[in-house]
């Protein structure tokens, strides 16, 4: 058998310092995925024991007088589980509004006091309207151009319709696609006052019922404040009747 060349030798001596580093490296590197996975493991857990009972209960006091049904969901804490605390403390941090995604603070008051924060979502389900039809700008809304809808109003406008009133006597003041939410900017008050239109002035009492009339000095829709001049010369303000009248206050 022909003796091995010294560069055939250190060949193979190469080879296997190559197969070494690779089963040290593939060794390593898997056990720093599995400390990887593990700690994301951790971040993924959900909050659990005294801390989410005592935001949950928290947050439905604080949410009582929201509108429509109120569904309250405590996030696991990106920073891992909170530590042991018998009787934690729920706050919220300042300038919070208790609408959609909020963060929560927790803090503990025993011998070694902490104080984390986690996240939540408050999604309040109501009632709002949208278009049934293509509206053009100018049209006046009729009954049967609004249908209610039943969704999250956290993730709709702030300026969104929620009360079948507020589509009374109006006219869109831009063109508003079919399905939309109605919003309260893309509607104005149709006028039932015209500037110079001789109005009949009621002022209303304990007992006693006086009506005048005057000119109206502006356009009036209902529930609006305008001023009228009466036939003296005096100007007196009121608020416009659904009937067209100026109610004044006693």
């Amino acid at each position: 058998m022909p003796p091995t060349s010294p560069l055939l030798h250190g060949m193979a001596k190469i080879r296997a310092m190559t197969m070494a580093s690779a089963m040290l490296l593939l060794l390593t590197g898997g056990s720093m995925l599995a400390r990887h996975a593990t700690a994301t493991t951790q971040q993924a857990a959900p909050l659990t024991g005294p801390a989410r009972e005592a935001i949950e209960l928290f947050l439905s006091d604080q949410t009582v007088a929201l509108p429509g049904k109120v569904a309250v969901r405590v996030d696991a804490p990106s920073s891992g589980a909170l530590p042991p605390c018998a009787a934690p403390e729920p706050f919220l941090p300042g300038g919070t509004r208790l609408w959609g995604r909020i963060s929560i603070g927790v803090r503990c008051n025993a011998d070694q006091p902490w104080t984390r924060y986690v996240s939540g979502y408050i999604a309040v389900i109501g009632v709002y309207y949208v278009a049934t039809r293509a509206i053009n700008a100018g049209q006046a809304l009729t009954p049967g151009d609004a249908q209610a809808r039943e969704g999250d109003l956290t993730t709709l406008p702030g300026s969104v319709i929620v009360d079948p009133a507020q589509l009374i006597g109006v006219t869109a003041s831009n063109r508003i696609a079919a399905g939309a939410p109605l919003r309260r900017e893309s509607l104005r008050a149709v006028s039932i006052v015209q500037q110079g239109q001789t109005v009949k002035v009621v002022t209303q009492g304990s007992g006693f019922v006086v009506s005048t009339e005057g000119k109206a000095m502006t356009h009036g829709a209902a529930g609006s404040l305008i001023q009228v001049k009466m036939g003296g010369g005096q100007m007196l303000s009121g608020v416009v009747r659904p009937d067209g009248m100026v109610e004044r206050p006693p």
